[in-house]
């Protein structure tokens, strides 16, 4: 089966009903994406099919073939994805980090639909759950990422680009969205996941 991951056409041996997680992490060694329950409850494994904001842990991978799947590795190849991540890094937003790569995501999803979204569709998108409650610095982090966002009705005008200032100061902070996502040392991998369940007989 052939899937686009991050513009790039990847042909996978997998089962149909193979979760898009699975393939993502096991099979291509795509990490940032991570494993939370595997019940499209927490959103740790956020990702976005054709700009939406999807649950890949219980995402089959028939149901994706041919569309354009983003992770969080490649959240940077836009200009949405960019000032998310500055943003995040300008609020310290990350604690133990596990969930934020799903909730980077989510964010940007938010923001391709809705460039300036209130606090209540804020509120109504970032449904992910962050076990350190960093939900306020999510809320601050997605309203300075939203400042920046051009759109051809913006208050400054048609096709003007807004200026985006960073509200941190000092030295630049030197990391990325994989810094976001590249911290794997909590992961429980699903294909250990599998293992154990296979030992366990679930």
């Amino acid at each position: 089966m052939k899937l686009q991951i991050n513009e790039t056409s990847y042909e996978v041996d997998a089962e149909a009903d193979t979760p898009l997680l699975w393939v993502i992490r096991d099979d291509l060694g795509l990490t940032g994406t991570k494993y939370g329950c595997g019940l499209a409850q927490c959103g740790a494994c956020t990702v976005l099919v054709d700009g939406v904001a999807v649950r890949s842990c219980v995402t089959p991978i028939e149901g994706v073939a041919g569309r354009a799947i983003t992770t969080i590795e490649a959240i940077e190849t836009d200009e949405v994805g960019k000032r998310l991540v500055q943003a995040w890094i300008s609020h310290q937003v990350p604690q133990c980090g596990y969930c934020q790569s799903g909730q980077v995501m989510a964010a940007a999803a938010l923001l391709k639909q809705t460039p300036h979204p209130s606090d209540e569709q804020i509120a109504a998108a970032m449904i992910n759950l962050c076990r350190c409650g960093t939900y306020n610095a999510i809320n601050a982090a997605v309203h300075e990422a939203a400042t920046a966002v051009t759109t051809p009705d913006s208050a400054v005008g048609r096709g003007a680009e807004q200026t985006w200032t960073p509200t941190h100061s000092g030295a630049a902070v030197a990391t990325s969205a994989l810094a976001l996502a590249g911290n794997d040392v909590f992961h429980r991998q699903p294909q250990s996941v599998r293992a154990n369940d296979e030992e366990s007989g679930v």
